[in-house]
């Protein structure tokens, strides 16, 4: 009996602890923001995986950090009188992020791995939990991939590989979430059902648009809204020389555009979703959802007026993050309701 006890799956505690890794995985989101936003990303110009846990600890290590850095078109095009302790400051925040990574992989590994020993994982989940991990790996390599893209010949990272980067992280937190919900208040796994994964994804390609604007600096081209400057569209903003995909993924004008206006698309397939997750008897899930839906627009709209402002730039992608979360949440609810859960909050 005691041995029995012992194997017995422990569903919520399992949940929990994904739900502690999805908070990571949104702290370090927030934290790529600030990378991204201070121009941070490119200072730490090596991958060590392993060694580089430890950052520089005397003054001849820092030398040759920064000598690193200096050997980048970056810095020789825009960093030239920096001072070390500059350096430091933009050091700090890639390796913060770097170091963030490196938890989140660990601790969801350590997870795994006391879980799997103890025989507490449900059936049907372990293998989930694997899957999120190489996911992780593989994010590790897309973050690799994003940065080596700004050593040799760019001044920064590529666009098109920060929105991948910031893509696959969403698409873990998103796993996290739903699972965690399936181990803690589904009788059985919910069914993600058409129409709100296709709510989802239309949040998730304003996400993708928010992640080429950042990247592409598109977000200072106009302090204005509605309109841009004087126009809806400035003249001239299509680029006819090039194709669409050029224009709405490397055209920073036209991707400010598109992002200020599919924003309202995704709001309303938010708003359609939190109806259905109210009707479901998620209405804690769906309220929450209804009042991210309001502040992420007043923070998009802030965070244009200001100039691009760092607290509420970053504040933006946090609560997208966070709206992400709740319609994952939302359309959790309302396929747990096939199967007959009752809602009480």
């Amino acid at each position: 009996m005691p041995h029995a006890r012992f194997s017995r799956p422990r569903p919520r505690a399992y949940g929990a602890w994904l739900l502690v890794v999805a908070a990571m995985v949104l702290a370090i989101v927030v934290v790529g923001g600030i990378t991204r936003l201070t121009e941070s990303g490119l200072s730490i110009t090596e991958w060590k995986p392993v060694r580089g846990i430890v950052p520089p600890l005397n003054d001849a290590q820092w030398q040759e950090e920064f000598a690193g850095y200096k050997a980048i078109p970056q810095y020789r095009a825009f960093n030239t009188s920096m001072t070390l302790d500059g350096f430091k400051h933009i050091y700090f925040w890639e390796y913060l992020h770097r170091l963030l990574a490196r938890l989140i992989g660990l601790t969801l590994a350590a997870v795994l791995a006391v879980f799997w020993w103890k025989k507490w994982i449900p059936r049907g989940y372990g293998w989930r939990t694997v899957l999120i991990l190489g996911l992780g790996g593989l994010q590790g390599a897309i973050g690799w991939w994003m940065v080596a893209s700004g050593l040799e010949q760019r001044t920064e990272v590529s666009h098109i590989r920060l929105a991948v980067h910031l893509m696959a992280a969403m698409l873990i937190y998103a796993v996290l979430i739903w699972t965690a919900l399936d181990l803690r208040t589904a009788r059985q796994p919910a069914r993600l059902r058409l129409a709100p994964l296709l709510a989802i994804l239309m949040l998730a390609v304003q996400l993708a648009l928010g992640a080429l604007t950042a990247g592409l600096r598109a977000g200072y081209a106009f302090a204005t809204w509605p309109r841009m400057g004087d126009a809806w569209l400035p003249a001239g903003a299509w680029a006819h020389g090039q194709s669409a995909l050029f224009n709405l993924t490397s055209n920073p004008v036209v991707v400010q555009f598109v992002h200020r206006w599919w924003a309202w698309a995704a709001a309303a397939a938010a708003l359609w979703l939190a109806a259905h997750a109210a009707r479901a008897g998620a209405v804690t899930r769906a309220g929450a959802l209804l009042a991210l839906v309001a502040i992420q627009i007043g923070l998009g709209i802030a965070t244009l007026l200001s100039g691009v402002a760092l607290p509420l730039a970053v504040a933006h992608q946090a609560v997208g993050a966070l709206l992400l979360g709740a319609m994952v949440a939302a359309a959790h609810g309302v396929g747990a309701a096939l199967h007959g859960r009752t809602f009480t909050s």
